[in-house]
């Protein structure tokens, strides 16, 4: 329960903060609900649809509220002359990476939250490599 405070309040803090000074649009927070780690599809609808819509292009319903637009995860693989660009995008989501929209190295203002509704290191890297996967499934041909 504390980890999903913890969790919510992040959320609200990076959101608020990268906000305008002048036009700050309300984000909605709300609890942080596990999903199947089996599904990357469910995952990105949960975790990452809030900023990058549930079509990837980069227009969720958060995308108001940041300084720079989300990427358009459809075009990854575009923008990579063709080849999914897979060992860097597992890296961004499991935090290895820098992704200045995304605030801290933990993958992306959220966090914790892969290891929060995960029960063991195994499930974190299970969630990992799912999102991943969907991620390239869902790149523009």
């Amino acid at each position: 329960m504390a980890i999903r405070i913890v969790t919510l309040f992040m959320i609200a803090f990076v959101l608020y903060a990268c906000m305008p000074a002048s036009a700050q649009p309300a984000v909605k927070t709300v609890p942080v609900s596990p999903t199947s780690a089996a599904s990357g599809e469910q995952m990105f609808k949960s975790y990452c649809a809030p900023c990058h819509g549930l079509d990837g292009k980069g227009a969720g319903p958060a995308a108001a509220a940041m300084k720079r637009n989300p990427a358009n995860l459809t075009e990854l693989s575009a923008h990579n002359g063709g080849k999914f660009p897979e060992m860097k995008i597992f890296s961004t989501i499991k935090g290895d990476s820098d992704v200045a929209s995304h605030g801290s190295r933990d993958m992306p203002v959220w966090g914790t939250l892969l290891p929060s509704v995960s029960s063991s290191q195994g499930e974190v890297q299970l969630r990992v490599s799912n999102l991943t996967g969907y991620v390239k499934s869902i790149q523009v041909k």
